[in-house]
């Protein structure tokens, strides 16, 4: 990469292809210290982050434990931070997250682990963070400290507001660190409003710095650390002032970053179709002009004017990035019986096609393809649906409660055992009744709420046109802890999805690629998804199948990725919206929203409107909403 390129970064940044390969790197880092030190025979202290961000360093770490002898012996660690109060056994204790995560798999003396303490009296808290504060300095300092980055551009629980100088302390959690914590603690209201945190003089004073961030809701909150001010309303962005810190970024969390989003305004680069057309997008929303009254001068001022000398004119860069744009819209998404092809998104043959739409969870599928699900079923194709995971944990226990009540009096009214009908409703009323904030749900419990989201997803697909048998319940066994919390991915959960491939054996496969997903289901479910198709390959109908990729809730794809975008007509965006409204769950009130306040319809339809704007914003036809969809190429 040329320096010119980096020429906004205030701060190293490496940029990988994939979050599992920047963990990789970032675990390698960490225990080549470890054995360079056990040769020299001295200590290793290393400050460690909690959340979803370090998980697979840590995985990495106990599997060079386990596989490569990578001994822990000579390794101090402290933890950056603790919600306080926090029980350790507690399901959202860090002293629990780094037991299940790291500690419990490898040969660390547990002397040796130093976490906040969230169990002590508030008077003691001030004592005990001045004692942290002198451990880490009498073993000589932190040597590398790992980092994740908040929404509000925290690191540790340092929210904006924190000075450069700050240290260990009892900490204020701001509103939206409450938020985005709210499902691991299964309601907002649940959330601690106090932590324990090592300050950003803390961090500061360690030798080296990785932070770390994955996935597109990162990407913002990175390009203001990396490329703003230093200020004490983005904490992170102290690190500027760091002697030796590196970024380490997978390609969604970079995305924002100049050298990503617009690097022709920075050096000479090697112009390709996809660079070119991304490049033209950006300067008519820069300039508010459509792609055809964009001139030779536009292109000139905006670093631009390679394009011009290649092409010889505007207009014709024009012409080229408008049909390109044109040829991604259809009405058509399982493509058009008897059409010339070579320009649409889709395939004409074969017709009827064979589709399968993969949603996460139960409403994910009309959430966020649900017009283009109506025109696939309407258009005469076979289309299936496979719910990923049953989606249990998102049900209020309010709704499972009015469920056991209905087996009880559905048992009365039809003569059936009123026994058994109350002795089931009282057993579930008291399981929920005696449940803690947090705790896992009973298995009854956790049976009622993935039933409901079941019967809902049911009602969905009826009202879309798909018969009961088209629709697959997958219950994915990593989704099924019961808590927020999953396992990894593993060989049954690939299983499934490679056993429903076979047996259908599509010509169409829609995925979720939404990796904003703040809970991490809808990563994991488009892994194995990912790793399925990969391991058939060569099955003779793979041969035909393409795989399309949707977004859901939290976000759309951009303009310049778009490979397909399926008008919907204020009529059928109506009937997507009564398909969303069969999840009745979610209506109202979702248990995991995520920061965004509205509902997830609203959120869908407001994402659909903006789309077709932006097309019609660069000049071509104005639809009332698009889905858009972009291809995975194996």
């Amino acid at each position: 990469m040329s320096n010119d390129l980096a020429a906004f970064e205030k701060i190293p940044v490496k940029i990988f292809n994939t979050s599992e390969q920047a963990s990789i790197f970032v675990a390698t880092e960490i225990a080549a210290l470890i054995k360079a030190r056990q040769q020299e025979n001295k200590p290793v202290v290393l400050g460690l982050a909690t959340g979803s961000t370090p998980t697979r360093v840590y995985a990495e770490l106990v599997k060079m434990h386990k596989k490569e002898g990578l001994s822990f012996r000579n390794v101090h660690t402290f933890n950056l931070d603790e919600y306080y109060p926090m029980q350790p056994d507690s399901l959202q204790s860090y002293v629990r997250f780094m037991g299940e995560h790291l500690f419990d798999h490898i040969d660390i003396p547990k002397q040796n682990i130093n976490i906040p303490d969230g169990t002590l009296p508030k008077e003691k808290v001030g004592d005990f963070c001045r004692d942290y504060e002198k451990k880490i300095d009498d073993l000589g300092g932190i040597d590398i400290q790992v980092l994740g980055i908040g929404r509000t551009g925290h690191i540790g629980f340092n929210e904006p507001g924190s000075t450069e100088r700050s240290l260990t302390r009892l900490v204020t959690l701001d509103q939206v660190t409450r938020i985005d914590a709210a499902s691991d603690f299964f309601g907002e209201e649940n959330v601690p409003r106090k932590a324990i945190t090592m300050g950003v003089g803390s961090i500061m004073k360690a030798r080296k710095v990785f932070m770390m961030a994955w996935g597109e809701g990162k990407a913002a909150v990175i390009k203001k650390a990396v490329e703003g001010p230093v200020t004490d309303q983005i904490p992170s962005s102290f690190l500027q002032k760091h002697p030796d810190c590196l970024v380490v970024l997978d390609e969604a969390s970079s995305s924002e970053l100049v050298r990503k989003k617009t690097p022709w305004v920075l050096d000479s680069i090697d112009w390709n179709d996809k660079l070119i057309r991304k490049a033209v997008v950006w300067l008519c929303f820069k300039l508010g002009k459509p792609v055809l009254k964009l001139t030779n001068h536009d292109y000139m001022e905006h670093g631009m004017g390679d394009i011009i000398t290649e092409y010889g004119s505007a207009y014709k860069v024009n012409i080229k990035v408008f049909n390109d744009l044109q040829h991604t819209i259809t009405g058509w998404p399982g493509g058009k019986p008897n059409a010339d092809d070579s320009h649409r998104p889709e395939r004409a043959k074969p017709f009827p096609k064979k589709a399968i739409i993969f949603s996460p969870h139960p409403d994910d599928d009309v959430i966020s393809m649900g017009g283009t699900f109506i025109r696939l079923v309407d258009q005469g194709h076979e289309v299936h649906v496979a719910y990923q995971t049953s989606g249990n944990i998102a049900v209020f226990d309010d709704d499972a409660v009015r469920f056991a009540d209905f087996v009880r009096d559905f048992n009365t009214e039809f003569g059936l055992s009123k026994a058994d009908g109350e002795k089931f409703y009282q057993k579930v009323v008291s399981s929920i009744k005696g449940k803690g904030p947090g705790q896992i749900d009973s298995a009854e419990v956790l049976k009622i709420k993935g039933l409901i989201r079941r019967g809902e997803a049911k009602a969905g697909g009826r009202y879309v046109g798909i018969p009961d048998e088209q629709m697959h319940f997958l219950d994915m066994p990593f989704y099924e802890t019961g808590a927020v919390k999953k396992k990894p991915l593993g060989e049954e959960d690939i299983k499934v999805i490679m056993d429903l491939l076979q047996k259908i054996q599509p010509h169409q496969i829609y995925a979720a690629g939404d990796l904003s997903d703040p809970h991490g289901t809808h990563r994991v479910a488009l892994a194995a998804i990912f790793e399925a198709v990969n391991r058939l390959k060569n099955e003779s109908w793979m041969k035909d199948c393409w795989v399309w990729l949707y977004r859901g809730a939290w976000q759309e794809w951009d303009i310049d990725q778009i490979e397909m975008a399926v008008p919907l007509s204020p009529d059928e965006l109506m009937r997507k919206r009564r398909a969303v409204f069969k999840h009745q769950s979610q209506k109202d009130s979702a248990m995991f929203p995520g920061s965004d306040k509205r509902e997830f319809w609203m959120r869908a339809e407001d994402r659909n409107h903006a789309t077709a704007a932006a097309y019609n914003a660069l000049g071509l036809a104005e639809y009332e909403a698009m889905e858009a969809f972009v291809r995975h190429k194996f």
